[in-house]
């Protein structure tokens, strides 16, 4: 009986132990961890294509001037970051002019150097085929390019625009150009490995 109740004593001992370890095993969610959402802070560079906004193929292009307009090519300009603010929501910043993507109250977008969350905000729709569509937060506005070559922004009779998020990266600065290899010696000259040099660069000591 001695030896049964010192063991019973040892293992009681152990319980205590037993129970924080399993408490700190145990396995806690993370945080918006669905793959449906954006985390708050999340950063991408995003060129934004659109194919339904104008008579041709467009990219949402952010000018310096503060005019938002679309290009049938990729260009510095067109180049946007897209943070996420909170789940579902973002903010459109050009890379190049440093402008946020903003709406008014007619719908028509202006970029901004100041952000103005009922503004600047807008709301990202994830579509099955790829294709995101973008609505203003505050006003419920789709984002839409102007028409081709028209000035007319009634966005009544249209349905919000898609846009295809495609990655971009600003271009590498070119790096200066390298030291060129050394020529290789000529065999058949008198100074195959240069040692003396053109005429004009000779010591005095190797003038007659």
């Amino acid at each position: 009986m001695g030896w049964d109740k010192a063991k019973f004593e040892h293992l009681g001992l152990w319980v205590p132990v037993l129970a924080v370890l399993l408490g700190a095993c145990q396995a806690h969610p993370i945080p918006d961890s669905s793959p449906l959402l954006q985390f708050g802070g999340q950063v991408r560079q995003r060129y934004l294509y659109t194919d339904d906004a104008q008579e041709t193929e467009a990219h949402l292009e952010i000018r310096a001037d503060g005019t938002v307009v679309g290009t049938a090519r990729q260009s510095p300009e067109s180049l946007l970051e897209l943070k996420a603010l909170k789940p579902g929501v973002i903010q459109i910043l050009g890379v190049k002019t440093s402008r946020f993507l903003c709406q008014g109250p007619e719908g028509r977008l202006y970029g901004s150097l100041h952000f103005d969350p009922q503004a600047c905000s807008f709301r990202e729709l994830l579509l099955e085929d790829g294709y995101n569509v973008y609505l203003s937060e505050a006003l419920g506005f789709p984002l839409r390019l102007p028409p081709h070559r028209s000035s007319n922004w009634d966005l009544a009779p249209r349905g919000p625009a898609r846009f295809l998020p495609l990655p971009g990266f600003l271009p590498a600065p070119l790096e200066p150009p390298g030291i060129l290899a050394p020529e290789p010696p000529d065999v058949g000259s008198s100074d195959p490995l240069s040692m003396v040099g053109p005429l004009h660069g000779r010591s005095p000591s190797y003038t007659s």
